[in-house]
């Protein structure tokens, strides 16, 4: 057995903003793993500035996972704790090598192209014309479910952009959620939730900044509006903290990115935590490539949730792999009669 990797840098066709800032280009890496004529495919993914692995040693520890690659997927995976993209990365390209097809990890109705999984359409922080403007995109693709990125222009700008989705559609008919990545300072937060809150949206995500969580925990107890944990899992080892972080902020939603919180294997103790507890979940990529995005994908898929998912960001790249992945109507779907394009 042998495995090999290389880096690979995703463009973006326009600039992508967040409260943290605007987005240009995104690093990621494939693996690939060999063994008797068969062949497995994974990618690590880091978002620099808020994954925790984006550090000076991490393509030294990803030289070190594929030439230790003998040590096996468990082996490698408990040494790779720090490293979360990566464990993911070795973990998909261990299921890829096993599976009769390298693409289809999970075998179901959805890599049949017999089902979709229900997504949302996500709205990019920009001016308020640009943002206007995919507003309208998503609506008229057939989105019933909207995710606005909050927090980086004037907030009652944010708030007339969400009124006016309000005016045209009830929340039985879109559903809108908001994201402001930490963007809130904590005095001020519970009163925007309140004003959030008057438009019927579904839930926002980190209103506040990962760490502070006295003040998110406070927050989740008063707030009007559902809280979903994001940025506020990154980092968070071992079962024993993460079981106790979830009793003491109380979410009503956390999300899983399988590349910052360990991927599948990860993702499962997360889900396994907040179910116990009463809390709801949803998945979503961190900006992978096609080959990430299926993968994260087709295991959604087989959690059998209806709630929207995150899983729409295939479409960024100007240089994405080719794949059968598609979204219509506001579903993002695999087309089994397609075939892959992947050159590594």
């Amino acid at each position: 057995m042998q495995a090999t990797y290389k880096k690979h840098i995703l463009e973006f066709k326009r600039p992508s903003g967040t409260s943290r800032g605007v987005l240009n280009t995104k690093e990621t890496w494939f693996i690939k793993i060999e063994e008797a004529g068969r062949v497995g495919y994974g990618e690590c993914g880091i978002l620099r500035g808020l994954s925790i692995d984006d550090r000076p040693d991490y393509e030294e520890t990803l030289k070190w996972a594929c030439e230790n690659i003998h040590l096996g997927e468990q082996k490698l995976y408990d040494s790779l704790e720090g490293f979360p993209s990566i464990q993911f990365g070795i973990e998909m390209a261990f299921r890829s090598l096993k599976a009769e097809n390298p693409f289809e990890l999970f075998p179901s109705a959805f890599t049949q192209g017999e089902k979709g999984i229900a997504i949302n359409g996500l709205i990019w922080m920009g001016e308020a014309s640009f943002m206007q403007e995919q507003i309208a995109e998503k609506l008229e693709a057939g989105f019933d479910c909207i995710k606005m990125k909050i927090g980086a222009i004037d907030f009652d700008t944010e708030i007339k952009l969400l009124e006016g989705i309000r005016k045209r559609y009830s929340a039985e008919e879109i559903t809108l959620r908001v994201d402001a990545n930490g963007a809130f300072k904590p005095e001020e937060a519970l009163d925007k939730l309140t004003r959030l809150a008057a438009l019927d949206l579904h839930s926002i995500e980190q209103p506040i900044r990962q760490g502070q969580e006295q003040a998110m925990a406070q927050l989740c107890k008063q707030t009007p509006l559902p809280i979903a944990l994001d940025e506020e899992l990154i980092g968070v080892f071992g079962y024993a903290r993460q079981k106790e972080l979830l009793q003491d902020i109380k979410p009503q939603y956390i999300i899983l990115k399988p590349s910052l919180v360990g991927g599948f294997r990860g993702s499962d103790t997360w889900i396994q935590l907040a179910e116990e507890q009463g809390i709801d979940w949803w998945i979503t990529s961190a900006l992978e490539s096609n080959i990430g995005l299926n993968a994260i994908a087709q295991y959604t898929f087989e959690k059998k949730t209806t709630i929207p998912q995150g899983l729409g960001t295939g479409a960024l790249y100007t240089n994405n792999v080719s794949s059968p992945l598609d979204i219509r109507h506001g579903e993002l779907w695999y087309d089994a009669q397609q075939n892959w394009s992947f050159q590594f």
